[in-house]
């Protein structure tokens, strides 16, 4: 009976799903780039533009289908591909970036299909004002990185809200519409 109540709890626990575990990841910044694009003269045109310096963490249980969002975006990396309209964006009357240098968002995954996120729900700050912020992912995937040679993943995120909710009000007066679409490349490397 001695040896058969120790083999007996070991079968136990090796029948036990094994618990889930989060892990952390690092976003990569040579391939995450948040984009963005904005009306310019009330319909005259779309203006299209990303940040070029992105940090932060993910957290993620997929087996739990849970897990947390830390980004912080540098605004003075912000790039249109118009070097005039990029010295103009971080100046006072648009994104201030001497007062505001980060945007960040901090938030947690709220909905799964099967183990991968689908949505998240955070607290965005922009110019110092936060809002609450919902970002739809899609195309999601973890994968081997052959050259990373450890688990990376990535998705393609999407959001939108209207900029005159976080003071940022250059050319409302003119007829600028305010609603900005956020496109989101993310990848992020599992931290060894």
């Amino acid at each position: 009976m001695k040896l058969i109540f120790p083999i007996m709890l070991s079968a136990a626990a090796l029948a036990m799903p094994a618990a889930a575990e989060p892990v952390t990841y690092d976003i990569d910044p040579s391939h995450t780039y948040p984009s963005f694009e904005a009306d310019h003269l009330g319909g005259l045109s779309t203006w299209r533009g990303k940040f070029n310096k992105t940090s932060g963490v993910i957290v993620l249980d997929r087996a739990a289908r849970t897990g947390t969002i830390d980004i912080t975006v540098q605004i003075d990396s912000v790039d249109f591909g118009h070097d005039e309209m990029n010295r103009h964006a971080v100046a006072p009357d648009i994104f201030d970036a001497a007062r505001y240098p980060t945007a960040t968002f901090k938030g947690r995954f709220t909905e799964f299909d099967g183990d991968r996120p689908e949505t998240a729900v955070g607290e965005f700050t922009l110019r110092g004002v936060t809002r609450t912020l919902e970002l739809d992912i899609d195309d999601f995937k973890c994968m081997h990185h052959p050259l990373e040679k450890r688990e990376a993943c990535g998705a393609d995120v999407s959001a939108s809200f209207n900029r005159g909710d976080y003071g940022l009000d250059f050319g409302l007066d003119m007829g600028f519409k305010p609603e900005v679409e956020l496109e989101i490349q993310v990848e992020a490397l599992r931290r060894p």
